[in-house]
């Protein structure tokens, strides 16, 4: 998994990938790997494989952009999104509109890690968190770049939280959840993934492959090993 995007079970399952690309996890199945892979593809797809994954490099090099949101506390509200969101995007879209027109246009990744951050940015207002993720969607039509975004699914499944679990998944083009084995823990696998490729679900013609992938992963310090149910001995 290194050489992320070599015809492993997830790069097939995402195909050409997505506008909008939702991750699930929970605490029995972390999907931290999951973003990192991403990120992994989104620096290689930007033309940073010379630099591996080691982000400071990327950072220096401008190649990556980090926003920490402890620097926007929780401010009052100040017309469609809380202040420290609106803080927040402006910040995202002055980088976007900065590789609009570069070597780079069109291979912009937006990277949310995670909503329940975006929350406690916005002083809990899961309104707020919607009107800010409506925005980042609308940024990535009008400046052809992605949006990955990560929720924790035990969090938001609850009564309060479902209606943004749901919203996600409404506008996501892919939805990639990580859970635990249905069976319990075992030593070489660390859980199950599920990707569900909308853009294929809703094509007019008949789509090649399939439409959604389920497989086992293991994950290991610089990757994950992805694997169909029984193919490990």
């Amino acid at each position: 998994m290194e050489e992320y995007g070599a015809g492993d079970l997830l790069s097939e399952a995402m195909c050409a990938g997505g506008r909008v690309v939702v991750v699930e996890d929970c605490v029995e199945a972390p999907a931290a790997f999951v973003l990192h892979l991403l990120l992994k593809r989104a620096l290689a797809a930007a033309g940073g494989a010379a630099l591996g994954c080691n982000l400071s490099m990327h950072r220096k090099s401008e190649r990556l952009h980090f926003f920490d949101l402890q620097a926007f506390p929780g401010g009052t509200r100040g017309g469609a999104i809380a202040d420290s969101l609106a803080q927040l995007y402006s910040g995202v879209q002055r980088v976007v509109e900065t590789y609009r027109s570069g070597e780079n246009a069109g291979r912009f990744t937006v990277m949310i890690d995670d909503v329940s951050l975006l929350e406690v940015a916005a002083s809990g207002s899961a309104d707020d968190v919607l009107d800010f993720l409506h925005y980042c969607v609308t940024l990535t039509s009008e400046m052809n770049c992605s949006l990955v975004v990560l929720i924790h699914e035990d969090i938001y499944s609850s009564e309060d939280g479902v209606g943004l679990l749901a919203h996600l998944r409404y506008i996501a083009d892919l939805v990639i959840k990580a859970a635990p084995l249905s069976t319990g823990l075992a030593a070489d696998v660390h859980g199950q993934l599920s990707v569900i490729n909308k853009g294929m679900l809703i094509e007019q013609r008949p789509a090649k492959g399939r439409k959604v992938w389920n497989f086992h992963f293991k994950v290991k310090e610089n990757g994950a090993d992805f694997f169909y149910p029984g193919s490990r001995h």
